[in-house]
């Protein structure tokens, strides 16, 4: 016996196996199969709960009766009750995650896991895959025979989750076509959703339409843009392929991929681009950088634009930029209140050098320019040199290197010193004479903040001797390093309690008690199943003290840098990862794959 979206029963399922299972599977589904009961049952339960009425219920069952469609089809055909509204319902009571298909949740990739005619036959659609694990809507999410079969095709764990039989059944017509209709995805967009500041585009919106020859493009752009920026997307990836584009987002890090609009579009997209960015639309075979300026839902968004040439084409990256969603303040960025005390102690000094450190897309910059911030006045002089400008910042000099303009990152600041800065951001230290100048700069009374790549905050002295800077001298200028990284916070909505596998807490060294709780996500349509929503950053603070001066003037090793730095009670980043899992913020697997380094 199965569960069918419209002839569940009104008797609650217990939710308690759900916490009591580390994995990311939905065990109430065995539990499920014993509780249905006749369609009418399902109107009672909707009447008692007083989301529709005994009349419309009346009504509703009588075309139940003459159509054959079950009881919950129905009364979505007859407006008595909407989508989101029975799905809610059906979700709570049979305690499995219901949800609402619709074009921008299902990942084409995983759509083709399953073949088409088993789709069809058993009435499901591949939605998404995490690793090892595929979440399947279904009509019937409790028959284990189905579950079996499709965890025997794919290879793969089946999470199924509960979608109404008529949506699963339009998706698939959708889903399984080569062809991608571009005016059903834009279906829902605003038509002033988008609109071009003229004081960065200096085209007719005419002249666009008739490159593009009257085509849907433009629509399918502005409404890629729109989403990306209503999901919080960091960047937007435009990829040609063999038989279709590929637009993808990375959201919280991780690329998710949307749409795959026909072959014949990529083209016409990659010209639209170019021509908000005002770069050549006649070079394919160079690579160009760009900006666009936009209004989009009413908030100023800048689209930082770059084109590279690949075999099948042209490949596109825009990174959104959208000042809304970016804080520039220091005690917005989820520092505990010991490191965050660290930092503006350093900041206090009145020459030096500051340095953070991490990987690309760790957030060095946002905790630069929130420094800036923080120690701007009227009273000091404020130079950046960057590439690029990201954000202007009022009452600061910003400067943008450019290799075009023959101006590299030590031109830029040869001329700044005598402009008689008191402190100067550099965007990134590069190369030995960049280094060099810094380095000289910080001693000779400016306040100097800048990044460097490096797995940690203690090999941010190796990269600096590397680079030629004598050891007495990093040991003089430099004030600390902040390493940090971006952690994904676990999705609220969907927040349980589990108890992780040993081998996971030996993997991070966990020293706590083991027996304590950890949470996760079970996956939701708040996050798009992945479990995660939102980010915050962990932080590593070394500030030398005098030992750690002597160690670097007598080019000691970053193993004794950090075994002192240990004495003194700090902690590293994977201790500041564990803490944010203890406190339920972040997951054990999040802080293994982002946090861990060797010591």
């Amino acid at each position: 016996m199965t569960i069918d979206a419209s002839n569940l029963a009104d008797r609650p399922l217990d939710n308690s196996l759900g916490r009591k299972n580390a994995r990311n599977t939905l065990s109430p589904i065995r539990s499920a199969k014993n509780l249905v009961r006749k369609p009418a049952k399902l109107g009672e339960s909707l009447v008692g709960a007083g989301i529709i009425s005994s009349e419309d219920l009346e009504t509703a069952l009588r075309t139940h009766a003459q159509n054959r469609n079950q009881l919950g089809e129905t009364l979505l055909e007859m407006g008595i009750v909407d989508e989101d509204s029975l799905l809610l319902f059906l979700g709570q009571q049979a305690g499995i995650p219901a949800i609402r298909l619709r074009s921008g949740l299902v990942d084409p990739v995983a759509v083709k896991l399953i073949p088409r005619s088993k789709a069809e036959s058993l009435c499901v659609l591949g939605m998404f895959q995490v690793r090892d694990t595929l979440t399947v809507a279904m009509a019937e999410p409790a028959n284990l025979r189905h579950i079996d079969e499709l965890s025997r095709i794919t290879g793969l764990t089946i999470r199924p989750v509960l979608s109404m039989r008529g949506s699963i059944e339009r998706m698939l017509k959708n889903c399984y076509e080569d062809n991608f209709s571009v005016d059903e995805v834009t279906a829902d967009l605003d038509e002033d959703a988008v609109s071009i500041e003229s004081d960065a585009i200096d085209v007719s919106l005419a002249d666009v339409e008739s490159l593009t020859e009257g085509s849907p493009v433009i629509n399918l752009v502005n409404y890629i843009i729109v989403q990306a920026i209503r999901q919080k997307a960091s960047d937007i990836h435009f990829e040609p392929s063999q038989a279709s584009s590929i637009v993808r987002y990375r959201v919280d890090g991780y690329l998710r991929e949307i749409l795959r609009p026909r072959r014949e579009f990529h083209a016409a997209m990659v010209s639209r681009l170019k021509v908000l960015a005002k770069l050549d639309i006649s070079e394919h075979r160079m690579p160009q950088d760009g900006r666009i300026h936009l209004r989009v839902d009413g908030r100023e968004i800048d689209l930082r634009i770059s084109t590279l040439p690949t075999i099948l084409g042209e490949k596109v990256v825009m990174r959104v930029l959208d000042k809304k969603n970016v804080t520039f303040y220091l005690d917005k960025l989820g520092m505990r209140n010991e490191v965050l005390g660290s930092i503006k102690e350093l900041l206090n000094r009145p020459y030096g050098l500051l340095l953070t450190t991490g990987p690309t897309g760790s957030g060095k910059t946002t905790t630069l320019y929130s420094a800036v911030e923080l120690i701007k006045s009227v009273q000091r002089n404020i130079v950046t040199v960057e590439d690029p400008v990201e954000y202007q910042l009022d009452q600061i000099n910003q400067v943008q290197v450019s290799s075009a303009k023959s101006m590299q990152f030590s031109d830029a600041l040869r001329s700044i010193l005598r402009q008689d800065p008191d402190v100067i951001m550099v965007g990134e230290i590069r190369d030995a004479e960049t280094a060099s100048i810094a380095i000289q700069a910080a001693l000779t009374g400016h306040l100097v903040l800048s990044t460097l790549h490096t797995n940690d905050s203690f090999g941010a002295v190796t990269r600096l001797r590397d680079m030629g800077i004598e050891p007495f001298k990093i040991a003089a200028s430099l004030l600390g390093v902040i390493a940090q990284r971006l952690v994904r916070t676990i999705c609220p909505a969907c927040d349980i309690a589990y108890y992780p596998e040993s081998e996971q807490l030996d993997a991070i060294r966990y020293q706590g008690d083991r027996r304590r709780q950890f949470h996760r996500g079970q996956g939701c349509r708040d996050c798009f199943d992945t479990g995660y929503r939102g980010r915050t950053g962990i932080y590593e603070i070394f500030s030398l003290d005098r030992t750690a001066r002597e160690i670097i003037t007598r080019n000691g090793t970053t193993d004794e840098l950090r075994i002192n730095h240990r004495k003194l009670g700090r902690r590293l980043l994977l201790d500041e990862g564990i803490y944010l899992a203890e406190q339920g913020r972040t997951t054990v697997d999040e802080v293994l794959e982002v946090a861990y380094c060797d010591e």
